[in-house]
């Protein structure tokens, strides 16, 4: 992408028990089962073209971003406000490639359509699991990569937490299965 004002890139990094391997097999090879592990945030996941685990593949990701809402709700003649957490269904089709520059354990996943480009010229997804130095579970280093269509439009912050979230539900998924 080329520098401009428009352009970002956000970083996290999310420590994990599970392996880098495990991991990334999740999003490679079976992206379908995601929303097993997480489905207060993915909805599901559908193979459009090509197959799971080859690079080139497209997938539409069906995922909830949440937001606080205020409702009134009449009983009685009396208002009485409640508050709940609730989403908008959105949906991400991507372009999925594995082992991105030549880096073993990771994936980029290049989005094409969906609610997110309503507000995005391009955002990429680039996941990257390394072992931790002591030997003992990973880190998954998590780089969001965008353009905004305008100065109006907001960085995409809120989906720091949401894929770090997401990383801690596989990992616990993960560790249920040994």
């Amino acid at each position: 992408m080329a520098l401009s004002a428009l352009t970002g890139k956000l970083e996290n990094d999310v420590e994990i028990d599970a392996s880098p391997d495990k991991f990334i097999y999740m999003f490679t090879h079976t992206p379908h089962h995601v929303h097993h592990t997480s489905s207060e945030r993915v909805q599901g996941c559908d193979l459009h073209e090509g197959e799971f685990g080859t690079a080139g593949s497209i997938i539409c990701w069906r995922y909830v971003h949440g937001i606080l809402l205020l409702t009134l709700i009449q009983l009685k003649l009396h208002f009485f406000p409640f508050y709940f957490i609730t989403g908008f269904l959105n949906v991400f089709k991507i372009w999925q490639s594995q082992n991105s520059e030549g880096a073993k354990n990771s994936i980029t996943l290049r989005v094409l359509d969906g609610d997110v480009m309503e507000e995005y010229k391009s955002f990429v997804v680039k996941i990257q699991a390394s072992p931790k130095s002591d030997g003992e579970g990973s880190v998954v280093h998590w780089t969001l990569e965008y353009e905004r269509l305008h100065e109006g439009i907001g960085h995409p912050e809120t989906l720091v937490p949401f894929f770090a979230q997401l990383t801690r539900d596989i990992d616990a998924h993960l560790l249920k299965q040994n």
